[in-house]
C-alpha cells in the first residue's frame, strides 16, 4: 500500500484509464475545436485528471515571462480564497511547488508542505485550504520554456506513484496544446478584429468581392460614397472605369501573378449621381490556386480634383500676373527705346528749322537744310508707322488683304529698290527661286523682305554677296525645329557676314534688343565692334509679327562667322 492508501502497479495504468483518457482527450479536442475560452478547457481536462486519481484537486497557473509572476487560469475544486491568494505570485526557488517548477524548469514534488522549506511564505495558505501536499509539473510551451504550471493537491501527505505521473504527464501535454491553441486562437481573433475595425472605420471606401465579383462586403466609407447599399451589386454596376472595360481589367488581373491594378473610374450612387474614383484592386487566391476573392479599395477623387483645380488657378493667376508684369516693363523699355530712336531725327528737324529762321541761307543751302528735315521727319514717321503696327498686330488688329504672291515678283521688286544701296557696299544681289506663289498680304511680304535684305547688306562683307533662295516643303516636315502643318514655301535669306552675337539670338525679336558687349563674342568668336552691337530696333520685332500675322514665321536658320541664313516660312498658295 502506498501512503495514500491506494495498490501500487508501477507504471501501468489501471484497466480502463486507457479509454478514459481517449475520452476525456477527444471532448477536450472538441471544446478547442468550438473555440471554448480557454479556462473551460483548461477546466475540463483538470476535472477529468481529478477524477482519475482520487482526492487529488488540480489546478493550472499561467506565466506572465515578462514580469515573473504566475496567474490563476483553471481550478475546479480548490477554495477560491487560496485561489485568490496565490495569484500573481512571483516565481522563484522558495515560491511554493509551482512558483519553483516554473522557475527551475523541473517538476517539483512537496509530499508534506509542513515540513518542505519551498513552502515557508504559502505554508499558512495551504494548511488553511487543506492542502498536505502539492506536486507541480511545468507546462512547456513550443520554446521549451514553461507557459505555466500543472498542480496536483492532496488533503494529506502523498507522493505521486508512476500511474499518476504517467497521467500528469498525459494530461500536461493536452495542456500544452490547449494554451498554444488558445494563443494561436487568440492572435487570430485579435488580427480578425484589426482588420475588421481597419476595413470597417477606414477612410477610403472598401469592398470584398466573391469569385463571381458581386459585392459580399462593404464598408461604411464605400456605403456613404455610393449613397446605397452595395451588398449584392456585381461591381461592373457599380464602377465604370475610364477606357478598358472592367472585366477586362479583372481578367488581366488574374494572368502570370500579376500584382493590384490601379485605375480611374466613375461610381454609380445611389441618387443617380456620378463620382470620380480612383480603384485599385487585388486578387485573393485560394488553396488550389483559382480566384477567390477581390479585395476593392475606392478613393475619392473629388477633393484631390478640387485642390488642383484650384493649384491651377493659382499657377495661372500667378503666371497672368508674372505677364502683365512683363508686358509693362517690356511697353515701358519699348516707349524709351523709341523715344531714344526719335529724339535724334527731331532734334535735327528743330536744328535745320532753326538755321533757316535765323541764318541767311543762299537757295542751294536752303535746298540742302529742307532735305534734311524732309529725311528727319520720314524717319520719325516710319518709326510711328512701325510701333503702329506693331500694337496691332498685339491686338490681333492688324489689316491684312491675304492673295497668292509670286514669290519671285517681290524679290526681283525689292532687289530693284535696294539696288543703289547694294552699289554703294559693292554687294552682289543674286536669286534662286523657283515658280512658288504664297498665300500672303503683299505689301506686308514687301516690307518683311526688304528689311531682311537691307540687314543682309548692311552687316555682311563690302564687295559681298547676298542670296534669297526658295525651297518647298511638304506637311509633317520641320523646318529649323518646328513642325509644318502644311505644304509651305520657305524664304532664305543669307549673308556672308560676321554672324549674330549667340547672347543676342535669343532676343533677335524683341524690339530694340542689343547685343552684351562685354562678351566680346559674335556668333562664333571674334573681334567686336561698334555696330555690331547696336540695336536691331523694330525691324525684325515687326517682321516676325508679320510673317505671323500672315499664317508663317520667321526664324534664324543658321548663324556662324561665316553669315548668318534668315528664314521665312508661308503656305503655299491654293491652286485655282
Amino acid at each position: 500500500m502506498t501512503a495514500a492508501g491506494l495498490p501500487q502497479r508501477g507504471a501501468e495504468l489501471w484497466p480502463g484509464d486507457a479509454q478514459e483518457m481517449l475520452d476525456r482527450q477527444t471532448e477536450v479536442l472538441e471544446l478547442m475545436a468550438g473555440a471554448t475560452p480557454l479556462p473551460d478547457v483548461l477546466g475540463e481536462i483538470l476535472t477529468s485528471l481529478e477524477h482519475l486519481i482520487p482526492d487529488a484537486r488540480c489546478s493550472v497557473l499561467l506565466l506572465d515571462r515578462e514580469r515573473g509572476t504566475l496567474h490563476h487560469c483553471a481550478a475546479p475544486s480548490l477554495p477560491a480564497e487560496y485561489v485568490a491568494s496565490i495569484d500573481g505570485m512571483s516565481i522563484g526557488e522558495r515560491a511554493g511547488s509551482c512558483g519553483t517548477a516554473a522557475s527551475l524548469n523541473v517538476p517539483v514534488i512537496a509530499t508534506d508542505v509542513r515540513t518542505d522549506a519551498r513552502w515557508v511564505d504559502f505554508r499558512d495558505l495551504a494548511l488553511a485550504a487543506g492542502m498536505r501536499s502539492c506536486w507541480s509539473t511545468p507546462i512547456e510551451g513550443r520554446d521549451g520554456l514553461p507557459v505555466g504550471t500543472f498542480a496536483v493537491y492532496h488533503p494529506q501527505p502523498h507522493r505521486p506513484t508512476p500511474r499518476e505521473q504517467l497521467l500528469v504527464d498525459r494530461f500536461s501535454h493536452l495542456a500544452s496544446v490547449a494554451i498554444d491553441h488558445a494563443g494561436l486562437l487568440g492572435d487570430l481573433m485579435e488580427s480578425e478584429e484589426r482588420f475588421r475595425r481597419s476595413f470597417d472605420d477606414n477612410s477610403l471606401g472598401m469592398a470584398i468581392l466573391g469569385p463571381d465579383r458581386t459585392v459580399t462586403t462593404s464598408n461604411n466609407t464605400l456605403t456613404r460614397l455610393g449613397a446605397r447599399n452595395l451588398v449584392g451589386s456585381a461591381l461592373a454596376d457599380v464602377v465604370v472605369p475610364k477606357g478598358r472595360s472592367l472585366e477586362t481589367r479583372l481578367d488581366e488581373l488574374g494572368q502570370g501573378g500579376r500584382g493590384p491594378i490601379t485605375f480611374e473610374a466613375l461610381l454609380q450612387r445611389g441618387d443617380g449621381r456620378t463620382v470620380e474614383v480612383e480603384v485599385t484592386i487585388s486578387l485573393l487566391r485560394g488553396r488550389d490556386g483559382t480566384p477567390a476573392q477581390y479585395v476593392v479599395n475606392v478613393f475619392d477623387l473629388t477633393e484631390r480634383r478640387a485642390a488642383e483645380s484650384d493649384r491651377r488657378a493659382r499657377v495661372e493667376a500667378e503666371t497672368a500676373r508674372r505677364t502683365a508684369e512683363e508686358l509693362v516693363h517690356a511697353k515701358s523699355e519699348l516707349l524709351a527705346a523709341v523715344g531714344h530712336e526719335a529724339r535724334t531725327p527731331i532734334q535735327a528737324i528743330v536744328g535745320f528749322a532753326e538755321i533757316l529762321g535765323t541764318i541767311d541761307l543762299d537757295e542751294a543751302q536752303r535746298r540742302e537744310a529742307l532735305g534734311h528735315i524732309t529725311a528727319a521727319a520720314g524717319h520719325v514717321m516710319d518709326l510711328l508707322a512701325d510701333v503702329l503696327d506693331l500694337s496691332r498686330i498685339e491686338a490681333n488688329a492688324l489689316p491684312l488683304v491675304l492673295e497668292g504672291v509670286r514669290v519671285r515678283d517681290v524679290v526681283v521688286e525689292v532687289f530693284g529698290l535696294l539696288s543703289a544701296t547694294a552699289e554703294r557696299r559693292q554687294v552682289e544681289l543674286a536669286h534662286d527661286l523657283a515658280d512658288d506663289v504664297v498665300c500672303a498680304d503683299r505689301r506686308r511680304f514687301r516690307q518683311v523682305l526688304l528689311n531682311l535684305v537691307t540687314n543682309a547688306i548692311r552687316h555682311g562683307n563690302v564687295g559681298g554677296r547676298v542670296d534669297v533662295r526658295t525651297r518647298a516643303t511638304q506637311e509633317g516636315a520641320s523646318v529649323t525645329g518646328a513642325s509644318v502643318t502644311g505644304a509651305s514655301v520657305v524664304v532664305s535669306v543669307d549673308d556672308d557676314g560676321p554672324g549674330i552675337p549667340q547672347d543676342l539670338l535669343p532676343r533677335l525679336f524683341t524690339p530694340f534688343a542689343r547685343a552684351d558687349p562685354s562678351s566680346g563674342e559674335r556668333a562664333g568668336g571674334g573681334p567686336e565692334d561698334a555696330a555690331h552691337y547696336e540695336s536691331v530696333g523694330l525691324g525684325l520685332g515687326l517682321a516676325h509679327g508679320l510673317m505671323r500675322a500672315m499664317g508663317g514665321d520667321l526664324t534664324v536658320g543658321r548663324s556662324t562667322l561665316t553669315g548668318t541664313s534668315m528664314l521665312l516660312r508661308l503656305p503655299r498658295a491654293q491652286p485655282r
